[in-house]
């Protein structure tokens, strides 16, 4: 524990009501980092106005609060609690927002608090597009070509020097509230007035349009004595133009090189150092497919949907690491909770693939505009872990529990080239689909990417699961085939469908074959270090050996070299039957 003044308790602010563009994330970590700071034996004071969530049950927090999250009430619970700390990187947005004004309107001064894990000058720097802007081209980032604006007319005057489209990102919003992507000057008007509207500063970024570009997100560490370590990087399906919580992420990524990969590493630990954070913190990336040229998005000062993401996929719980550290636990002193025997200052290594497909609203608004952009209208996710992509990939489109059960859904209207084209081309929440069904049609997975902006990597890899499912349907269901599919990761309903078989034909084949799952192990370290609480995925990663009876017989009764070896190891016997303190044998094992 560092030198610092003794903290006895925490007052953390919770993100509110749960709301389409801000998911539950914000509960997981809320609740992992009341929990932290019950362990460091300081206590907890909550103040949430939600009571439907994991955080405000009484045994996590010693005191909640369920209020609405105002300054007045905020202040009044300051006075009555007298906390030393405050916490504020746990609630999302909300929580930033309050801690500015509270540290603004001089109350945490008055009654001494601390902002614990994130400075206010970070929170600040961090959230000001103009101050951020300034960050890094101080420490020599690449900033896109953008301007600062607080009124449309200063909007319409950047328009005239960088060309439509325009990129509006308003400043202390969540999800990208009242932005958006201008394309005519109709639009700029009537977004950069929502976003002015939306921001608590009435600032609004207006920036060089990166459609088509790759989004690239890192979730990174740092405590008090500067160390820093990358937790995971993220890879969204989507090109830019679509904001991460409404695309489609693999983690780690897949099509990166290794030099873009440490280039962009390197990157987000500069970022995260010049800023000052100690805890977690979201870096996003742009970067150009066909050169290494990359710009800084933005930065999440705090714990974000994606540490969620992060977290789970990894094994690394980001939200209690990050509470430990804002009450002044350094990351070589924290053990990894899950092997209990590295320190937390070691980064998670992954030897599998994890893909998150966002949860729609839509079957609840049918009527709603499916398109999605740089504003989120996911109100939650499933996130799947496999060992290969198109696995991974099947098995969140089944979590889903929508109409598109599986990948081979298809809207009936696709049957129109036109309006198949339109879906691929316009991003909205069954694009994934019609990528698939036009594969089917023989569209190359070139076209497909030129359409929709997705690497040709991802489209390749759908291209496989379309060439595995005209396997299915055309050849004879043999094990191999069958091992095939379940590879690639395919329901036994579906190769039942694909086949024209019963279900309980294919599973009953499958099991005759030798072809079970197997369950293994995400534990931060690649199975380096035996892990004391892993957690398991189950997937297809054995291929069963052919059998013959003669070779079962053979398994059946000991070989006649293994019968004297165990004869020569027993006590006190030799190969030649006397007695002798030492034994060597030589036994050659028939090959097989």
């Amino acid at each position: 524990m560092q030198a610092t003044k003794p903290i006895s308790s925490v007052l953390v602010i919770g993100s509110g009501p749960i709301v389409i563009g801000q998911a539950a994330e914000f509960d997981y970590a809320g609740t992992q980092a009341l929990r932290a700071l019950r362990e460091e034996g300081i206590r907890s004071i909550l103040v949430n106005s939600n009571p439907a969530t994991i955080m405000t049950d009484e045994d996590v927090a010693d005191v909640v609060y369920i209020e609405p999250l105002t300054l007045d009430v905020l202040r009044r619970v300051i006075i009555r609690e007298r906390p030393d700390g405050l916490l504020p990187t746990l609630g999302g947005q909300t929580g930033l927002n309050l801690a500015v004004e509270l540290a603004e309107a001089g109350i945490l001064d008055r009654y001494g608090v601390r902002l614990l894990g994130t400075p206010l000058d970070a929170i600040r720097r961090a959230e000001d597009r103009e101050l951020f802007k300034q960050l890094l081209i101080d420490i020599g980032e690449p900033v896109v070509e953008s301007a600062i604006v607080r009124s449309l007319t200063e909007a319409r005057e950047f328009a005239r020097t960088v060309p439509l489209p325009l990129i509006v990102r308003p400043a202390y919003t969540l999800g990208g509230t009242g932005g958006g992507i201008a394309t005519t000057p109709e639009e700029l008007d009537r977004i950069v007035a929502a976003g002015l509207a939306a921001s608590p500063i009435h600032q609004v970024l207006l920036e060089r349009s990166l459609l088509g570009w790759k989004e690239i997100e890192y979730e990174v560490m740092r405590d008090a004595s500067d160390t820093c370590i990358t937790i995971c990087n993220m890879e969204n399906l989507d090109p830019m133009g679509v904001h991460t919580g409404d695309s489609i992420v693999v983690a780690p990524s897949q099509t990166l090189t290794d030099r873009d990969y440490q280039m962009l590493r390197s990157a987000a630990l500069r970022i995260i150092r010049a800023l000052g954070i100690e805890g977690g913190c979201n870096v996003q990336f742009a970067l150009d497919p066909k050169s290494s040229q990359y710009y800084v998005i933005e930065v999440n000062p705090r714990v974000s949907r994606s540490s969620a993401l992060a977290s789970k996929a990894t094994g690394y719980p980001i939200a209690r690491v990050a509470a430990k550290i804002a009450v002044g636990r350094r990351l070589d002193e924290l053990m990894n909770s899950v092997t209990r025997q590295t320190k937390a200052a070691f980064e998670p290594a992954l030897d599998y693939c994890v893909v998150k497909i966002p949860r729609w609203p839509f079957d609840k608004f049918r009527h709603a505009d499916r398109t999605i952009g740089t504003q989120m209208k996911a109100t939650g996710e499933v996130m799947a872990i496999d060992r290969s992509f198109e696995a991974a990939l099947q098995k969140a489109v089944r979590s889903l529990e929508t109409d598109q059960k599986d990948l081979g859904w298809e809207d009936p209207a696709w049957g129109d080239a036109a309006v198949l084209e339109d879906h691929i081309r316009r991003p909205n929440d069954l694009r994934l689909w019609a990528m698939t069904a036009a594969l089917r049609r023989g569209w190359s997975p070139e076209r497909v990417s030129e359409l929709s902006g997705v690497d040709p990597w991802f489209t390749r890899k759908l291209a496989r699961l379309v060439a595995i499912e005209r396997r299915l349907a055309e050849e004879e269901l043999t094990p191999n085939l069958i091992w095939t599919a379940k590879r690639a990761g395919f329901a036994d309903a579906r190769i039942a469908a694909l086949a024209g078989v019963p279900v309980a034909e294919v599973t009953a084949r499958r099991r005759e074959a030798g072809i079970h799952p197997v369950y293994k192990m995400v534990d931060t370290c690649a199975a380096e270090f035996e892990a004391a609480t892993p957690y398991f995925y189950s997937t297809y990663s054995r291929r069963p050996r052919r059998t013959s009876t003669a070779r079962m017989r053979r398994r059946t009764r000991p070989s006649r070299c293994r019968a004297r070896r165990r004869w020569w190891s027993a006590p006190g016997r030799s190969a030649s039957g006397k007695g002798s303190s030492s034994t060597t044998a030589a036994c050659t094992p028939r090959p097989r």
